[in-house]
């Protein structure tokens, strides 16, 4: 931690990352671990370091009004699909994951956070990874896979769910739930009006049309091809976003429009 601030927050994300199984690297549980080590330490360190230095630390006060995002899940789901599973099996194993969830926002508010922003999870479907990989597709109006979108809306339903129940068990929290999926959906189905030519296919990647997704060949590797103006897809390697369609989900979640309740964002800067 030396020489690092954290003013500013500090992240947890892995890639790849699940709720379960709960001891691996780096699920939800092992994220939170890690969390809780930080936390330690930074007090440690913030009252023990000189005055000039106390800043570079975050104070118990600090933690305390901090905003705790959570997005995750999305590769709970994937995995279940990419290990054969079918849907009705897959969606039987989503009380699993909002479990871990909900636990793990329950861990955080015993550790005296207040302020929780949860993410439920995209459209898994309309991913060109998961689109190149699904031998026999089950495509909506839109060319999305139909059953890994409904398996990503019932997770999103059990996931408002949960954190309506934790509004009432947990009273003095401000609990914020962000419908992403709502966001990106909208990108796809109106791709044109946000100037997006090709939405389900990648521009970093190999194959072309329709999806320029390789699993052997992967952005990045050898072989690889990156389209010219990335501006035009949203993208960017079959999995991520571009720069240029996380710019637009961005100003839609801080518009608060997608959140609920639909706080104003000025509100998690208060004291």
């Amino acid at each position: 931690m030396g020489g690092s601030r954290f003013q500013n927050g500090a992240n947890f994300a892995i890639v790849g990352s699940s709720t379960l199984p709960k001891n691996v690297p780096f699920s939800l549980n092992i994220q939170l671990m890690q969390f809780f080590h930080f936390k330690s330490r930074s007090l440690e360190l913030a009252s023990t370091s000189s005055p000039s230095s106390k800043g570079m630390f975050i104070s118990e006060s600090g933690f305390r009004n901090a905003l705790y995002m959570i997005d995750i899940g999305q590769n709970d789901i994937a995995r279940s699909f990419s290990i054969g599973n079918s849907y009705s099996q897959t969606v039987k194993l989503i009380p699993q994951f909002i479990s871990e969830i909900k636990t793990s926002i329950k861990r955080l508010y015993d550790g005296g956070g207040r302020r929780f922003w949860i993410h439920n999870t995209g459209p898994l479907g309309c991913l060109p990874q998961k689109l190149s990989m699904v031998q026999s597709k089950d495509l909506d109006q839109h060319g999305c896979l139909a059953s890994y979108n409904l398996a990503a809306k019932l997770f999103n339903q059990m996931l408002d769910h949960m954190c309506e129940k934790l509004r009432i068990e947990l009273r003095d929290a401000t609990i914020i739930y962000v419908d992403i999926y709502a966001i990106k959906y909208s990108l796809i189905a109106n791709s044109k009006t946000y100037g997006f030519e090709r939405p389900l296919m990648a521009c970093c990647g190999y194959g072309g049309s329709p999806y320029n997704y390789n699993a052997k060949i992967t952005c990045g590797h050898k072989g690889a091809n990156v389209c010219d103006k990335g501006s035009r897809f949203i993208s960017w390697d079959g999995i991520h976003y571009t720069e240029t369609a996380n710019a637009i989900v961005a100003m839609k979640v801080l518009s608060m429009q997608y959140s609920k309740p639909q706080a104003p964002f000025h509100f998690f800067c208060r004291r």
